[in-house]
């Protein structure tokens, strides 16, 4: 089937749906309804954009038309609307493709962030600071809020290591992309001799767990420890041990929260994040048995390994996927990276597209 046939295979699946949902019985069956209402709203945008490519190749022929039949002035006038109908019609089927694309169910999801100091030491824990600060004006603009679920300062107001949720329509889809290594080449305020150095951390990114991530975890798979607050929130609720630590014994992950004065809060909100990690290990083993490329979003923190730079002496921010350097490092580092995060979504969008109608 070519292009257009399936476009319009589609659209016929389309009218079915809206007849479909229309019956008694699918009426009364909740389940079967909001099954067909789902698989009706995906289809949506593409049928729109297909209904949408017909009345452009009706207007393209009656422009045509005109063009062969009349001369002089009207003429002129009909190949110029031929020729903006064209361009229409152009880009009509690059938003029509992108609409074919699957959908990443996790995209509308909340995002789960960690940010972990790596190579580099009190430096680079300053910059986990800053990198979550960065975040946290990013979120402003979009009116998304943020809770933070564990962090741990250093004395020189660094950040060794913090977990936050950022909650807000599409924060997965825009955040994913800021999973790996960062890098920073600055000089210290510690540094005498005004020599730059190089620093790490590592932000790792997972969709908030929910029902749609079907991860399963066992009582007897897991540690709780209980212990009193420190860090952020820890002086107004230190005084009982309502922090949590939860140790996955299968996997040896840990994951820890005290965000919050009940210690049944915490536990609820570090199950949370340890369901989202454990899907992201199952994730990576599904990508892995398709034999698709995934890089890791956990990584050593080694300098070498870096998906942006942040020169300070150069006012140059740098993101490496996508060859992209733009010169504004306050702006950036103030929550101004949509321009970064939007060159990364074309481009993963490009590459999908490549490899579905290739």
């Amino acid at each position: 089937m070519d292009f257009m046939g399936k476009l319009a295979s589609l659209a016929r699946r389309y009218e079915e749906l809206n007849t479909l949902m229309a019956q008694p019985e699918v009426l009364e069956d909740i389940q079967q309804l909001q099954r067909y209402g789902r698989e009706h709203s995906e289809l949506e945008e593409v049928v729109h954009k297909y209904n949408e490519l017909q009345t452009t190749d009706a207007q393209i022929a009656d422009a045509q038309e005109m063009y062969d039949s009349e001369d002089g002035e009207m003429r002129e006038m009909a190949f110029e609307e031929m020729e903006q109908l064209k361009q229409h019609k152009e880009q009509l089927l690059e938003e029509v493709k992108v609409a074919l694309l699957p959908k990443d169910i996790m995209d509308e999801k909340n995002a789960i962030v960690t940010i972990q100091g790596g190579a580099g030491g009190d430096e680079a824990a300053l910059f986990a600071g800053e990198l979550y600060r960065m975040y946290a004006r990013y979120a402003d603009t979009r009116r998304w809020k943020i809770e933070i679920l564990d962090a741990n300062d250093t004395e020189q107001g660094g950040i060794k290591d913090i977990t936050f949720v950022i909650k807000g329509k599409g924060a997965y889809s825009r955040m994913k992309y800021e999973g790996g290594t960062h890098r920073v080449q600055r000089v210290p305020l510690t540094e005498a001799n005004g020599r730059i150095h190089t620093s790490t951390a590592k932000v790792i990114v997972l969709p908030e767990a929910d029902n749609d991530i079907n991860i399963e975890i066992k009582e007897n798979d897991i540690r709780v420890d209980v212990y009193r607050s420190t860090g952020h929130g820890g002086q107004s609720v230190n005084t009982t041990d309502s922090a949590v630590r939860i140790t996955h014994l299968p996997t040896g992950l840990v994951v820890t929260c005290q965000d919050e004065k009940s210690q049944l809060k915490n536990k609820t909100k570090a199950l949370g994040v340890l369901k989202a990690r454990l899907w992201d290990l199952e994730e990576a083993k599904r990508q892995e048995e398709l034999s698709k490329n995934r890089r890791s979003q956990v990584q050593t923190g080694d300098r070498s390994e870096k998906i942006r730079t942040y020169n300070f002496p150069q006012d140059r921010v740098t993101d490496h996927r996508i060859g992209l350097t733009r010169h504004n490092l306050p702006g950036v580092m103030n929550g101004d990276i949509d321009e970064f995060i939007n060159n990364l979504v074309a481009v993963d969008q490009a590459d999908k597209l490549q490899n579905m109608f290739v």
